[in-house]
C-alpha cells in the first residue's frame, strides 16, 4: 500500500470481529513501529501485548472507574460520564489484542518518542488490513501502581500508548479533516 494511502484510509476502529490476530502479525506491527525515530536514537519502547480477553474486561472496568474518580469538568465530561458509567461499555471494544506501547523509564521525550512508534503500529495495521484504535480512556489507570500491577509491568515503565488492534467487522466512514491553519514565515 502506498504510504499516502496508509495515511489517508487509516481510521480508529470501535467495532471488531472475534477472529483473533496472528503472532507473526502482530510481530510485524511491532517491527514497523520499531522503524520509528527516536530522540538520540534511544529507542526507549517496550510492548505489552494482551489477548487475554478477561484481563482486559478486568482492566476496562478498573479503568473506567479510575477515569470517573479522577476526570476534571470539562467539554466532554457529561459525554465521558454517560459512556464510563455504561456497564456494557468496554473501552477496549472487544478488540482481539492490546498492544500498548511503554517507556523504559520517565524520559524528556519518552511521549513523542512512543507516539512515533505507535503511528507506525497503527499505519502497519491499516495496510494489513487490520483496524486499530489508540485508548486515551487507559492511559490513567495503565499509569498507576494497581494498572501495572495488572500487567505485571515494573514500576519505571511508563505505559503511553494503549493500542487495540483487530479485524475490523466494516470499514470506518471517512471523517471530515479541518482545512490546516497555516502559518509561512519567509
Amino acid at each position: 500500500m502506498n504510504i499516502n494511502d496508509a495515511i489517508a484510509g487509516r481510521r480508529s476502529t470501535r467495532e471488531y470481529t472475534a477472529e483473533g490476530v496472528d503472532e507473526l502479525v502482530i510481530r510485524r506491527l511491532i517491527n514497523a513501529a520499531v522503524q520509528a525515530p527516536s530522540a538520540m536514537n534511544q529507542q526507549p519502547w517496550t510492548f505489552t501485548v494482551i489477548r487475554n480477553q478477561g484481563l482486559l474486561e478486568r482492566i476496562s472496568r478498573d479503568a473506567k472507574a479510575h477515569m470517573l474518580a479522577s476526570m476534571p469538568a470539562s467539554t466532554h465530561s457529561a459525554r465521558f460520564h454517560s459512556m464510563l458509567n455504561d456497564a456494557s461499555f468496554q473501552i477496549f471494544y472487544h478488540a482481539p489484542v492490546l498492544i500498548l506501547i511503554s517507556g523504559k523509564a520517565q524520559d524528556q521525550w519518552i511521549h513523542e518518542d512512543c507516539a512515533l512508534a505507535a503511528e507506525n503500529l497503527m499505519l502497519a495495521a491499516h495496510a494489513d488490513g487490520l483496524g486499530s484504535c489508540w485508548i486515551g480512556f487507559a492511559q490513567g489507570f495503565l499509569n498507576t501502581a494497581a494498572g501495572k500491577n495488572a500487567l505485571g509491568l515494573p514500576a519505571e515503565w511508563m505505559p503511553v500508548a494503549p493500542i487495540i488492534v483487530g479485524h475490523p467487522k466494516s470499514a470506518p466512514a471517512p471523517v471530515a479533516h479541518a482545512t490546516p491553519e497555516i502559518r509561512w514565515i519567509d
